[in-house]
């Protein structure tokens, strides 16, 4: 198949290029820094210079299937977010429009879905409340893509960790130590996917047999919590963990700093105080059981096979 991915030079988008090139797909790589992307061109990708506001319908001629990853999760504003996330895939979904494209699959988060009660793991029929403007851009760019002219499938992740991933790479560093501070008490019940698993889902839902116009959450099938997510990890590097539990009130004085200090550099941070409304929800889960059913994808990794394989990966490239 031909394929065009957006956001390949990201954690995700790269586990993706380099599922893509092993089952012989011809991929081209939409990039801004063709420097960056060195990388997928080594695996055989095709590199487009460009954005989401500058591919046209020209570029996507031929292409059978549009993985669609680039995105922010960070921004300064709500505009920032909604330029990217949303006005971003409105011309991208135009373009594959009037090129013929045959299918869209676009990477949402499960943030756009929003938060569940314990115990009760988001479903399809489930009504979506997110609560953090990442999560209603990106649920903004859900209703572009139903609402356009292309056959769609819609990917909600939730937390992704793996090789090369940045952001658990902190949980790992900090356990190190032993003492790993945690938002609220560890409680906190958690959906997960492993990097190079989702990578699979994609592929799945992008196959010209499967389902159009479904969304669907790739996710290990076990549910944790957050402060044994942490002692998962401290179990793999040999420690043992005490968690630091931070109230409310502390996380929003810390994040507040993050933020200010984010701002005063011209900078964007994960670590501000509309993330206090995600880091506090009861749970974050979702039923993978819908994609397993259409499609046969199963993460191959638990969560413990899956933190090892990243730690190792961490350490092979003197990340830790």
């Amino acid at each position: 198949m031909r394929v065009l991915v957006t956001g390949g030079t990201g954690f995700v988008g790269g586990h993706l290029v380099q599922a893509l090139r092993r089952q012989g797909d011809d991929v081209t790589a939409l990039v801004r820094s063709p420097d960056k992307a060195a990388p997928l061109a080594a695996l055989g990708a095709t590199l487009l210079p460009g954005d989401l506001h500058t591919i046209n319908a020209s570029a996507l001629e031929g292409v059978d299937t549009v993985y669609h990853l680039a995105g922010l999760t960070a921004a300064r504003s709500q505009a920032e977010f909604q330029r990217i996330n949303v006005d971003g895939t409105t011309n991208l979904l135009q373009a594959a429009s009037t090129a013929g494209v045959g299918r869209f699959v676009f990477v949402s988060s499960l943030a756009a879905a929003g938060p569940v009660p314990v115990g009760t793991p988001r479903s399809l029929d489930d009504p979506t409340r997110p609560v953090t403007d990442y999560g209603r851009s990106k649920a903004a760019a859900e209703s572009v893509v139903r609402g356009g002219a292309v056959p769609w499938v819609i990917v909600r992740p939730p937390a992704v960790y793996g090789p090369s991933d940045v952001e658990l790479l902190k949980v790992f560093k900090i356990a190190r130590l032993g003492t790993v501070p945690i938002f609220g008490d560890g409680s906190q019940s958690l959906s997960l996917v492993f990097g190079p698993d989702l990578a699979e889902a994609l592929i799945a839902v992008g196959s010209p047999t499967a389902p159009t116009g479904q969304i669907y959450y790739p996710a290990h099938a076990e549910v944790v919590a957050s402060g044994d997510l942490v002692r998962v990890i401290g179990t793999a590097m040999g420690k043992t963990i005490r968690l630091m539990p931070l109230p409310r009130w502390l996380a929003r004085g810390i994040l507040a700093m993050t933020e200010t200090g984010a701002r005063l550099a011209g900078q964007a941070t994960l670590l501000n105080r509309d993330k206090l409304h995600e880091f506090y929800a009861a749970a974050w889960t979702c039923d993978p059981t819908p994609l397993s059913r259409d499609t046969g994808w199963q993460a191959g990794h638990d969560l413990a096979a899956g933190v090892e394989l990243t730690l190792t990966w961490y350490r092979n490239k003197g990340w830790l």
